[in-house]
This record gives structure tokens, C-alpha cells and sequence, in this order.
């Protein structure tokens, strides 16, 4: 009996003493967690955090037994978010076994490398692509991937802080967004687009109208390089932006000159422009204020809308055209929206862009106009393809939040982004570290570019905007592959 009694204490003392090391471990993790700034669903959620790198990690292994597959995933599949993570953090973007994608499908891009590709010796960089040349400033960016627009309110201060320093280390710009120019666009010194939305957020007079002075003052800054209006975009094609009341905060409020705390929504188009006339008039208007490279972003509705624009621009004669487009996809976007115009309304980038493309270059403005793709490209062949099609640039704004740890959580619209890139929560916020954060953007970036560059120099060419649509097939209903060239012939 006496056996058995010292024999239970010890078993006793045993367990005290492992809850007390289990439990000194659990608070040396918190701690750890809390102070690194790496990791930030591990900052945000100390301890628990660690499962989901564990379930991650496991997840490689038992695949197999679950649905949710490498490519079945929307908006964004595990592949493709996958891919910019380990871009983002420079890690091993290599795999094995064979591809998991699906090369019978019909829409598949394929492309056709050469057989004599180019050596290393002989690859060059990107040659740098004006835009706005009869500008009083044009602007020349070298980098053919840029950041989208993401508006300060519809992202976290910390996390447009973390894509200015990344812009700036990538050589990038950086898309203001429709809710004007903050301080944190601006704290990296990176080139600037500036998106002059429905609302005029940053330009507006008290009524709502462009304010002259106010846009003057913002073009006398170097590094706003060109002015972006924006008709439409992804997101919710013929409805304006809405930032939720729950995000309008003083600073914000203050920035856009509107109320605090109320519901941020914009008109559905600009007052002053109703037809092509009065759209070239603006373009104009606001490029002669500037000095700067002007242009539109719309996502693309009725295709014969491009031909009237095209006959427009015409008529009045080259230099009235917009000195770029960017050409959004439907397929969706950063801030909240309607689902059924997310859902239902515009041409996804796959049919539009060369709808786009051809149409310019029938109406002999394609040389004039520089194009810049948007929606959803956010991998190497994404962009290839872009530029294959005709696009002189391509921007993303969801593959730079994912860069950022964006772990698609779908709270975009409301204050509870876990990773902090959306939300206004200070407690959220603190596991977001801008130093760490840029250069992972710069990383993504970098990876990014590299990936396009080994695509092109397979296909047999140096630059990448040297691809055309010769250089890549799609799959049709057969399952076999035509040319790009075949599949979008010219237009006459």
C-alpha cells in the first residue's frame, strides 16, 4: 500500500511538473510570438497561430483525403496563393512530381518555347516604356508589373506604408486608390499613380466637383508621375466605391472630405462626363492642368463602346486620346461590393484585352495609347500572357496583398482582416510590420519579373514585351491547342 501511495504522488508530482513546463512553453510562445514580427497571424493570434503553418505543412502530405484541392480554390486557389508566398519570402519555388494543372482544359494557356531558347549571356533587362511622350512630364518605368490601386481606408495604414517602402525598393509604382493621397502612400518615396475617382476624393470641391487648385498642388509633387480616371472597376462595374461606415475614421474622413463615421459611397460615374465628348474634354482638362500623363481605367462592357471612343478620339485627332487605358477585369476585386455586379456585370480580362488591343490598333491609336492589364494576374504566366496579348504593363493588387500575408480570410469589407491589411483595428494592425512587410513586397516583385523572364527566354525572346501572340496557344473544347494569333486574329 505504501508502494502504491509514493508511486501516485510521484505520478502526481510528474504531472504538475509537466503542466507547469507545458504551461511555461505555451507563455514563452506568447511572448515570442507577440514580440516577432515575421509571422503575423502568429503576432495577432499568439500560440494558436502556430497551427496553421503546422496544418500547411501537413496539408502537403494528406491532400489526397480532402476536396479543397491545389486548383479548386476561388478566388484564388493554394497554388497560386502557394506560389507568392514563397516569392514573397524568398524561399525554394520549385516543385515535383509533375504539374497539378489541369492542361486539357479548355481556355488553358500554353506557351511555345523555342527550341534554341536564349542563353544566360544573352539576357537584357526590360527597356523602359514612355508614356504621356507629348506630356510636359512624360513618365518611362522600366518595371513592367506595378501595384494597383487600393485606396487608404479600403487598406490598413501600416499595410499601404509596407507597399510605398516596397514600391520603392522594387522600383515599382504605387496606385493610389480612389480615396486620395495619405501620408502613408507616400512614406516610401515611391513613384505615384494618382486615381482620380467618381467621388474626386483629394480633389474635390465641397459640391463634389473637380477642385483645379487642389490638383494642381497635388502635380506639383514629383513623385505623383501620372493621373488615372477611373469610370469603373472590377470590383463592382457601373456602381461607385463603398467603403463601409465602420472604416471611416478621422484621418480618413479628413482626407476624402466626408463625414466620420458614416458610409463612404461614391456615384456611379463622374457628374461631368456622360458621353465620349465630355470624357476626352476632361482627360484633357486635367492633363493640361498637370503636365502629366493622363488616362482612364474602366472594365470593358459592350465592346462596340470602343469603336465610338476610338471614332472620337479620331475626329478631334490622335493627341486628344487618353495617354493610357487600364483595362480591368469583372472577375472581382479589393473592396466591398454588390455580388451581383460582381458576379454578373463586365467582360473578364481574358475576352476584353484583346478585344481592347485589336480595336486600338484597327483605329491606328494602339502606338499612342499604352495599355495596362488588370484582374487577377498575380503569377508569372499571368503576366506573360498579358503582355503576350499586346499589354505594355500589367498591375495587381490582390498577388501584393497576399505578398503582405493576406491569407484570403474574405473580410476585405468588414474591420476583421486577421493578417491586418484591411482593417482599421489597431490590435489587428500591430501584427503587420511595414519594414518586414516591403520586402517581401519587393521579393514578390522581384520574383515576379524573374518568373516572366524565364517564360520569355523560353519562348525565344530577350525582353518580355517582346512576346506576342505567337508565343503562346490556348486550349479550345478539344482539348488540343491553337495560337493565340489564330484564336484573336487582327482586325482589319
Amino acid at each position: 500500500m505504501g508502494t502504491l501511495l509514493i508511486l501516485a504522488q510521484w505520478l502526481v508530482a510528474l504531472f504538475v511538473l509537466l503542466l507547469i513546463v507545458g504551461l511555461g512553453a505555451v507563455i514563452a510562445m506568447y511572448v515570442v510570438d507577440k514580440r516577432q514580427t515575421r509571422h503575423t497571424i502568429r503576432r495577432n493570434f499568439p500560440v494558436i497561430g502556430r497551427f496553421r503553418y503546422m496544418f500547411e505543412h501537413l496539408g502537403e502530405f494528406f491532400r489526397q483525403y480532402f476536396y479543397a484541392m491545389d486548383r479548386e480554390e476561388m478566388p484564388f486557389n493554394r497554388s497560386q496563393r502557394s506560389w507568392v508566398y514563397r516569392a514573397a519570402k524568398n524561399a525554394d519555388r520549385t516543385i515535383a512530381f509533375g504539374s497539378t494543372r489541369d492542361l486539357t482544359k479548355n481556355g488553358t494557356i500554353i506557351f511555345a518555347n523555342s527550341a534554341y531558347p536564349h542563353q544566360e549571356e544573352e539576357k537584357t533587362h526590360p527597356e523602359p516604356v514612355t508614356i504621356g511622350a507629348d506630356c510636359e512630364q512624360p513618365y518611362s518605368p522600366t518595371s513592367y508589373f506595378h501595384i494597383s490601386g487600393m485606396s487608404y481606408g479600403a487598406l490598413s495604414p501600416v499595410a499601404v506604408t509596407a507597399l510605398s517602402k516596397g514600391a520603392k525598393l522594387a522600383g515599382c509604382w504605387l496606385n493610389t486608390g480612389e480615396g486620395g493621397l495619405s501620408p502613408y502612400h507616400l512614406a516610401g518615396d515611391c513613384d505615384i499613380v494618382f486615381q482620380i475617382g467618381t467621388a474626386k476624393y483629394g480633389v474635390r470641391t465641397g459640391s463634389g466637383a473637380l477642385h483645379e487648385g487642389k490638383l494642381r498642388q497635388l502635380a506639383s509633387d514629383d513623385r505623383i508621375k501620372m493621373f488615372e480616371i477611373k469610370l469603373s472597376q472590377g470590383a463592382k462595374p457601373g456602381k461607385g466605391g463603398i467603403l463601409p461606415a465602420i472604416k471611416v475614421n478621422q484621418e480618413i474622413a479628413e482626407i476624402r472630405g466626408i463625414p466620420v463615421g458614416k458610409d463612404s459611397i461614391s456615384p456611379n460615374r463622374h457628374p461631368e462626363i456622360k458621353n465620349n465628348e465630355e470624357l476626352l474634354d476632361f482627360i484633357e482638362r486635367v492633363r493640361t492642368i498637370t503636365g502629366k500623363p493622363t488616362g482612364i481605367k474602366f472594365v470593358m462592357g459592350e465592346p462596340n463602346w470602343i469603336d465610338e471612343l476610338v471614332a472620337a478620339i479620331n475626329a478631334r485627332g490622335p493627341s486628344s486620346a487618353p495617354d493610357f487605358i487600364t483595362l480591368d477585369s469583372a472577375d472581382g476585386g479589393t473592396g466591398a461590393s454588390p455580388q451581383p455586379l460582381m458576379d454578373y456585370v463586365g467582360l473578364k480580362l481574358s475576352e476584353s484585352l484583346p478585344i481592347l488591343i485589336d480595336k486600338l490598333a484597327a483605329g491606328g491609336i494602339k502606338d499612342r495609347i499604352r495599355v495596362i492589364a488588370s484582374g487577377k494576374m498575380i503569377t508569372p504566366a499571368d503576366v506573360a500572357w498579358a503582355l503576350a496579348i499586346g499589354a505594355d504593363f500589367v498591375v495587381s493588387a490582390r498577388g501584393f496583398m497576399f505578398s503582405l500575408g493576406c491569407i484570403q480570410a474574405m473580410q476585405c469589407n468588414k474591420n476583421t482582416c486577421p493578417t491586418g491589411v484591411t482593417t482599421h483595428d489597431k490590435r489587428l494592425q500591430q501584427g503587420l510590420d511595414p519594414a518586414d512587410k516591403s520586402v517581401r513586397v519587393a521579393n514578390y516583385h522581384k520574383f515576379l519579373e524573374y518568373g516572366v523572364n524565364i517564360i520569355a527566354h523560353s519562348c525565344g525572346v530577350s525582353d518580355p514585351r517582346k512576346l506576342n501572340r505567337r508565343h503562346a496557344r490556348v486550349v479550345t473544347h478539344t482539348g488540343d491547342s491553337v495560337s493565340l494569333a489564330e484564336h484573336y486574329p487582327p482586325m482589319n
